[in-house]
């Protein structure tokens, strides 16, 4: 085979591993895509660059994600804008996608931020009441092992913080793409390049915004909790507690549609309302949710208790009629099976945060959402 196409065929194996997140890291994608093109090893020093890869990773991104990157990078730059400036005193600097315009479905705001102390940081976060996990990583490099320590935001676009020591914060730091040094951005660096590329926007305003805007995960977060503490009857849940019982049934409608955003989080919903008003726990939940979740989600919640009524025979004809009227009526039934299983003692469910965690990875891959 002619070594210029087996080269491209490797960078587009490589780079269609990347984007699809089957591979996140540039060597072992190139490793493994050399395998399949060239049927055996390929020493390293004859595999495509990593900017090889990256071009061709966002000719990906420019051919399936079309005038929704546009927007996408946009949101994801104030979103930056906002957080440069929350942190400012900590001398934060914009790095990676983000700042250079390479953004792809699942990309993330990565930001420097430089303090001796991850407890201030994380304070911040608390006083604006923003949910994070704190990660430490122990890395080993040239024989010595160092611990990187990584705050992971989820917001409309996931963020990644990287604290540093505050005497690192001009130090050059190299690119593992180009292995030149890396590209980033200081706050006044970052607002005269947004003023540079969007001349008639409005960035203040479109920030202010952004920060009124709900963070619909958060109050999903807020409604879920208190789930822990109402306790149900053991003769319908012998599983125990209504957030226990959520989790499962969400956890079961991952497993029949593994995609589909509206049918998840009406599983995991269904019952916020029984911490508000166990008498009429589908009304309170619906009236809670009103605006954050779509008028498909609303359906399956509004009727999961029809659904049951279904199962045991006792719903009317006519009601029913009504019910398989709507395109939804299948995944009604579904959405039944689910809540009917999801009542098993002692099993191993996701948290509230990995359930989260997985619906907003889940939007930003099939698309952005849209309330009603």
């Amino acid at each position: 085979m002619n070594s210029s196409k087996q080269r491209r065929q490797i960078i587009f194996e490589a780079a269609r591993l990347m984007y699809s997140r089957q591979e996140t890291e540039y060597y072992r994608a190139k490793m493994k895509a050399s395998r399949k093109v060239c049927q055996g090893w390929v020493k390293p020093a004859d595999l495509p660059s990593n900017r090889e890869i990256r071009d061709e990773i966002q000719r990906f991104a420019c051919t399936f994600e079309g005038e929704s990157r546009t927007e996408n990078l946009l949101g994801m730059r104030l979103q930056a804008l906002r957080f440069l400036r929350m942190f400012k005193p900590f001398h934060p600097k914009l790095i990676g996608s983000t700042l250079t315009g390479h953004i792809r479905q699942g990309s993330d705001i990565d930001i420097h931020v430089f303090s001796h102390s991850c407890e201030a940081i994380t304070a911040q976060l608390d006083e604006e009441g923003i949910s994070y996990r704190v990660e430490h990583k122990t890395v080993k490099k040239h024989g010595e092992e160092r611990i990187f320590t990584h705050i992971h935001i989820q917001d409309e676009f996931p963020v990644e913080l990287t604290l540093y020591p505050t005497e690192r914060s001009s130090y050059g730091f190299k690119c593992s793409i180009t292995g030149k040094r890396i590209e980033r951005a200081t706050l006044p660096e970052f607002e005269q390049l947004l003023e540079k590329e969007y001349p008639g926007i409005d960035l203040d305003q479109r920030l202010a915004e952004v920060e009124e805007s709900i963070d619909r995960f958060q109050m999903y977060r807020l409604l879920l909790l208190p789930l822990a503490g109402v306790k149900q009857s053991k003769k319908y849940h012998p599983e125990g507690d209504a957030l226990y019982h959520s989790l499962q049934v969400y956890d079961l409608a991952c497993d029949e549609l593994p995609y589909d955003e509206e049918f998840q989080l009406a599983a995991l919903l269904h019952d916020v309302g029984k911490a508000i008003d166990p008498h009429d726990h589908v009304e309170a939940g619906l009236q809670a949710l009103e605006g954050l979740i779509t008028e498909r989600t609303a359906w399956l919640i509004q009727h999961h208790m029809d659904a049951h009524a279904i199962r045991a025979g006792t719903l009317g004809a006519r009601a029913r009629r009504r019910l398989m009227a709507n395109e939804s009526y299948e995944d009604l039934l579904l959405l039944e099976e689910c809540d009917h299983n999801g009542r098993e003692p002692g099993v191993e469910v996701p948290d509230v945060e990995d359930a989260l965690e997985a619906i907003q990875e889940l939007s930003r891959l099939c698309g952005r959402f849209l309330p009603n």
